[in-house]
């Protein structure tokens, strides 16, 4: 920072006496009128700390000056000074418009014009000062927050894969379908249904993040399968109402496998995984299991999987079914052949029935290109 002060009046004798007030202390420039002022400015403004500005001069007067400063943003960093024997108010009010510092009247009194200087290029010293470190500052919380949010991702992304790969092992074991990819499927209906439900029901709470949270989670659905025996869980008969019952323990049995490894996960992954296991096949009339909740005391999380599972497993072909059209899945979930949802939820499964179907032939696609891959 330099230690100019810029005086500028088209008297050579008020540009004197102001120098010699001024020199004990600063470094003079002059410049008889305003454009003279501007083309100093423009090569020096960086070692300038203070100008004194008169408002009546030829060429270009003060007013016309403050203008062009206000525009260059000079006036914000650089403390200027009226210089002026005016008393029109209006003209005092515009000056100030414009973000002057303060007024210097002539006839000079010699004192208080330097003690004014000096007090305001000090001020202005400070407040640059203030703005400089709060800058570094700025830009070091930015980069903190990059910083924090390169790790959040990373972090969702390893949680997302920790959860994908968990939930595929039930997958690669469960032989209900070869090429049924339900994880995905289930995935990919999940985000459908919560994108609609999100933009219909917003006292819900969802947002994009939550609802790519809950999609993520969505895989565990049925990773309590792992704890049932091949012997029950690949019969390839009719399930004994013992065998049932064992089935049905996979939500609780797949909430106790994920509390076991929770410490591993972001804890917004642990609670969505945990609703959504253990409550996945509860309705909304309460004749689900495991604990026979009723309407909106089932997690949303559950909700929007438990329509997305039914919806998948009707649409799909299974070992012991063939797969439904699009329109009797459809009529089934809303007649409630498949159990009872939410009737919300069951709105936003009408309005995304083009979505969702478009997601059951894009299934049905990628499962033909499989099997001709794979004769």
């Amino acid at each position: 920072m330099g230690n100019k002060i810029l005086i500028v009046d088209d008297m050579k004798f008020n540009r004197q006496i102001l120098q010699n007030i001024l020199k004990d202390d600063f470094e003079i420039l002059e410049a008889e009128n305003g454009k003279v002022a501007l083309e100093v400015l423009e090569k020096q403004n960086k070692d300038i700390v203070a100008m004194l500005l008169d408002i009546v001069m030829p060429v270009m007067d003060g007013i016309q000056v403050l203008g062009v400063m206000a525009e260059k943003g000079y006036v914000e960093r650089l403390p200027v000074l009226m210089v002026t024997s005016e008393q029109d108010i209006h003209l005092v009010e515009k000056c100030f418009d414009y973000g002057i510092a303060d007024f210097i009247k002539k006839p000079f009194e010699g004192k208080m014009i330097k003690k004014r200087v000096n007090r305001i290029v000090n001020l202005y010293l400070q407040k640059g000062e203030y703005q400089s470190k709060y800058e570094q500052q700025s830009v070091a919380l930015k980069n903190q927050y990059k910083l924090l949010q390169d790790q959040a991702e990373k972090l969702r992304k390893s949680n997302e894969n920790m959860i994908y790969t968990l939930g595929s092992l039930v997958e690669y074991r469960n032989t209900e379908s070869e090429n049924s990819n339900h994880i995905l499927h289930v995935q990919e209906l999940t985000r459908v249904l919560a994108e609609h439900l999100m933009k219909a029901y917003p006292e819900y709470g969802l947002t994009k993040d939550i609802i790519k949270t809950i999609v993520s989670a969505s895989a565990l659905h049925d990773v309590g399968k792992i704890a049932i025996p091949d012997s029950i869980l690949l019969k390839p008969g009719k399930l004994t109402s013992q065998e049932f019952d064992y089935v049905k323990s996979h939500t609780i049995r797949g909430e106790v496998i994920i509390k076991s490894i929770s410490e591993f996960w972001a804890e917004e992954y642990v609670r969505c995984s945990l609703e959504i296991c253990r409550h996945h096949h509860e309705r909304y009339d309460g004749r689900g299991y495991p604990d026979g909740l009723k309407g909106d005391d089932t997690p949303i999380s559950a909700q929007l999987v438990s329509l997305a599972d039914v919806y998948d497993g009707l649409t799909g072909e299974r070992i012991y079914k063939e797969a439904y059209s699009l329109e009797e899945a459809h009529n089934m979930i809303l007649q409630g052949e498949c159990g009872v949802f939410s009737p919300k939820l069951m709105e936003c499964f009408r309005n995304a029935r083009a979505e969702l179907e478009e997601c059951v032939k894009k299934k049905d696609g990628e499962t033909a290109t499989n099997e001709k891959a794979n004769p």
